[in-house]
């Protein structure tokens, strides 16, 4: 056996084993044992915590942004519920106008308009020091959220030693294209192995920004960590949701997955916006499990197989393939060893995963193997050797349209009601006896003005 057939074989063997511990234990650990949560007491809603739902957004399609205020508008909380949407300096903001005008008239909706771009983290808490509602719920504008989402989280949050809550995110435009449909099962997978195994022990790694629940007084102990995060001297604008979840851990308060709460969101539907993404979200994992290693004596064994599991994982096996590779290439023998067990644990993984979820299409996720390791595990290593690196890389300016709410992709959504009082739906979240006040319209200098 030649040098390159044996580092590529010991490689992959390696892989397999780590693999096979690490997936099997998730596997266990994601469970379900116990998903009920307590009802709320019909009559006494004024013990209920206040959220703040806070919206940032930049240059968002007016059709995404229009369908995410109306999720938010449907919600079925019976709690005090204020909504904060903040434009981040956006291009188009000329074509979201009409989206915010049509909140005008409910004095629960607040507009932040910023003079320049900022980022998204700096938006978020610039509604974070404006709200005072006990619970901030982040959602990202291209989001679109079940009815009971707030009120699922809410309920989670009951429980004074967490500090954040997310919910399960899925691909609003699943059936966009077949990139779209392996992004959904690759959420389904995130969210009902990883971060369900996670929430076992209270230590969900990373609530992720779409669909994220935290605690006030938690975060405004936190707010200024949040706010200034360095790499290398250099200031870290994205993988706020991973950052701030890690600071929520850092603390000592409990992170939470809340399977039940189901938020769908916009997914690239092209190749090369999908790497930028994972490009970014890479570094972003790298910086903040570099922070949080400290953390992990003081958590669950588990946890730390986790990590190891997802860091080394990826590492055997972009060694096995590359050996594997420079085998045929340079020798001409097939290194059918390599192939087969790649192939073998990829097809248990599938097939383990269409049981659980009850769809035969994740038997379809195999073909994620061959973007995995010919795109993804090169960009990592990109990304490793480019920790310092801060760009977006994927923002743009929207294409301006006509305002048309858009088709939700949650069953019910669009039925729900509407903010505008010009909605007289029964079960609106705007309550009997409020008056007709116009939503503020928060100018730079902080004044508030009237919408309309």
């Amino acid at each position: 056996m030649s040098l390159l057939a044996t580092i590529s074989t010991a490689a992959v063997a390696s892989y397999a084993l780590l693999s096979s511990v690490h997936k099997s234990a998730q596997a266990l650990y994601a469970l379900r044992t116990d998903a009920s949560l307590l009802p709320y007491d019909p009559i006494d809603t004024g013990a209920l915590p206040s959220v703040d739902v806070i919206v940032p957004c930049f240059n968002e399609d007016p059709r995404t942004l229009a369908a995410c205020l109306k999720s938010i508008a449907s919600q079925d909380y019976p709690g005090r519920l204020q909504v904060y949407v903040v434009d981040d300096g956006s291009a188009n903001v000329g074509a979201v106008a009409p989206v915010h005008a049509s909140y005008a008239y409910d004095p629960r909706v607040s507009v932040i308009l910023l003079p320049s771009n900022v980022g998204k983290r700096k938006a978020q808490i610039a509604a974070i020091r404006r709200s005072f509602g006990d619970l901030v719920l982040n959602v990202d504008s291209d989001t679109e959220i079940a009815p009971d989402v707030v009120s699922k989280l809410v309920r989670k949050m009951q429980d004074p030693a967490v500090g954040a809550a997310m919910g399960q995110l899925t691909a609003s435009n699943r059936n966009d294209s077949w990139l779209t449909q392996l992004i959904d099962m690759e959420y389904w997978l995130a969210c009902n192995e990883e971060r369900a195994a996670q929430t076992r022990f209270g230590a969900v790694m990373c609530c992720c920004g779409p669909c994220a629940m935290y605690r006030r007084s938690a975060l405004m102990l936190l707010l200024d960590q949040y706010e200034t995060q360095f790499f290398r001297g250099k200031p870290s604008d994205f993988g706020e949701d991973r950052h701030l979840t890690i600071l929520m851990l850092k603390a000592g308060f409990r992170t939470e997955y809340v399977p039940d709460a189901i938020a769908a969101t916009v997914v690239p539907d092209k190749l090369l916006p999908y790497l930028r993404q994972q490009l970014r979200w890479a570094r972003s994992t790298y910086r903040d499990t570099l922070l949080g290693l400290h953390l992990l004596p003081g958590l669950d064994r588990y946890l730390t197989l986790d990590v190891v599991g997802q860091n080394l994982g990826p590492l055997l096996l972009a060694i096995s393939s590359i050996a594997a590779l420079a085998q045929l290439a340079l020798t001409g023998s097939v290194p059918w060893w390599t192939g087969l067990t790649i192939v073998a644990m990829t097809m248990i993984r599938c097939s383990v995963a269409a049981v659980r979820a009850g769809e035969l299409r994740f038997l379809g996720f195999s073909l994620h193997t061959p973007i995995n390791i010919f795109l993804l595990l090169p960009m990592k290593a990109y990304a490793l050797c480019t920790l310092s690196n801060s760009d977006w890389l994927s923002r743009k300016v929207a294409k301006s349209a006509d305002v048309d709410e858009s088709k939700a992709s949650i069953e019910d959504a669009t039925t729900g009601p509407s903010l505008n009082p010009a909605s007289e739906t029964p079960g609106s979240i705007r309550r009997a006896g409020l008056s007709r006040a116009s939503s503020r319209l928060i100018v730079p200098d902080g004044i508030a003005a009237e919408t309309d």
